[in-house]
């Protein structure tokens, strides 16, 4: 995924993802295409930093019977990011039984993540909430995927 284009051209580097997708680490070090007009982290690649990990995570550990799906996400910036910013990604498995359950007769279930941004000195640069969409496929839609 380090060369995946919206990721490398962004400058974000992946540092670390469990094999059982619970913990991710991804790191973005300020460089002069990543800059904003007063020196800074631009704004858009710190959002950009959190996109995919959550939704990806989930599913890898949900697998193919569940539709997973970015819905909403807001960022409120903290202080302004300078140097080597770093985020982690933490899907425990309490979450996972939890949407489980909230999905188990089709129902869509709207869970938010809450992911921190932070500085080299452990400083909360942003503060972003995350929504899924998650639902259980059905069984029409399963058999479809498989002929």
């Amino acid at each position: 995924m380090n060369i995946w284009p919206p990721l490398f051209f962004a400058g974000i580097r992946i540092k670390h993802i469990s094999a059982d997708f619970k913990v991710a680490q991804v790191e973005l070090i300020l460089r002069p295409w990543n800059k904003n007009a007063v020196g800074t982290h631009f704004g858009g690649s710190l959002f950009a930093m959190t996109d995919p990990f959550c939704m990806l995570m989930i599913l890898a550990q949900l697998g193919n019977d569940y539709l997973v799906w970015d819905k909403a996400a807001d960022i409120d910036f903290i202080k302004p990011g300078k140097g080597k910013v770093s985020a982690e990604f933490l899907i425990n498995q309490n979450l996972i039984d939890e949407i489980i359950a909230k999905t188990a007769n089709g129902e869509k279930y709207l869970p938010k993540i809450t992911v921190y941004v932070k500085d080299e000195q452990g400083d909360i640069v942003a503060k972003l909430n995350r929504t899924l969409y998650i639902r259980k496929k059905s069984q029409r839609t399963l058999a479809n995927n498989q002929t």
